[in-house]
């Protein structure tokens, strides 16, 4: 395959690869994991260690699976770990994990999504598309991140958050309007302002689906959501 792959590099198990990949030095990938094509990785990244469960720290990962899409850029010191309870860890396409970041066991990171140096994920948390957490923030086992959301520097957050909403902790939400321009939702900005400012339902086909799906994790989830 046509990858780069630095020679310091610790490949083990099974591990497909796919073409145009850059692996840096000194990263360590662990089967079963599946890459997909056009990723950077590392330097100094460990993808398939177990994942961290203090119900059960010495679990058999042997045959948990990871799968990491195409496009990404995943920075050093990066942790991505085994799936303890569901079928999959994943990180998705066009995901951009910056230095020092803890991806944890079963945690889902969708399409867009930009994690930030430091943040720090529980595990069974799922980041939705185009959301974005920023430097040093921590997430809660089992919370959602809504689509075009963003989380601000050094919060904990402790529930779920609404799609197109800026998470600040002690604050009343706010819409997201940087997600808004940045992935050309800007013609549903009064749809958008009504739902996080009004709590109203947006009228347009995109918007309900957007809104829908995150709807679903949430109940699924059984944790609370940020209302204020």
């Amino acid at each position: 395959m046509n990858n780069n792959i630095h020679n310091t590099c610790i490949i083990e198990g099974n591990v497909t690869i796919g073409e145009g990949n850059i692996i840096l030095p000194n990263t360590i990938i662990y089967g079963p994991t599946e890459i997909g094509n056009n990723n950077i990785i590392g330097p100094n990244v460990v993808i398939g260690t177990p994942g961290q469960d203090t119900r059960n720290p010495r679990y058999d990962s042997s045959n948990r699976f990871i799968k990491i899409g195409d496009n990404n850029i995943i920075r050093e010191f990066t942790a991505i770990q085994k799936p303890c309870y569901k079928d999959i860890t994943e990180i998705k396409n066009n995901v951009y994990i910056m230095q020092s970041v803890h991806i944890p066991h079963d945690a889902i990171i969708e399409d867009d999504v930009v994690i930030t140096p430091m943040c720090v994920l529980a595990g069974i948390t799922r980041v939705m598309k185009g959301a974005n957490l920023a430097m040093g923030s921590t997430v809660k086992q089992h919370c959602i991140i809504g689509s075009y959301s963003i989380v601000a520097t050094g919060a904990s957050v402790l529930k779920n958050i609404k799609p197109f909403s800026k998470f600040i902790p002690g604050k009343a939400l706010k819409p997201n309007d940087y997600a808004l321009k940045k992935f050309g939702l800007e013609r549903y900005t009064d749809e958008i302002h009504k739902y996080i400012l009004e709590n109203k339902l947006p009228t347009s086909e995109e918007l309900l689906k957007i809104i829908h799906d995150f709807q679903t994790y949430h109940e699924l989830s059984n944790q609370e959501l940020y209302t204020f």
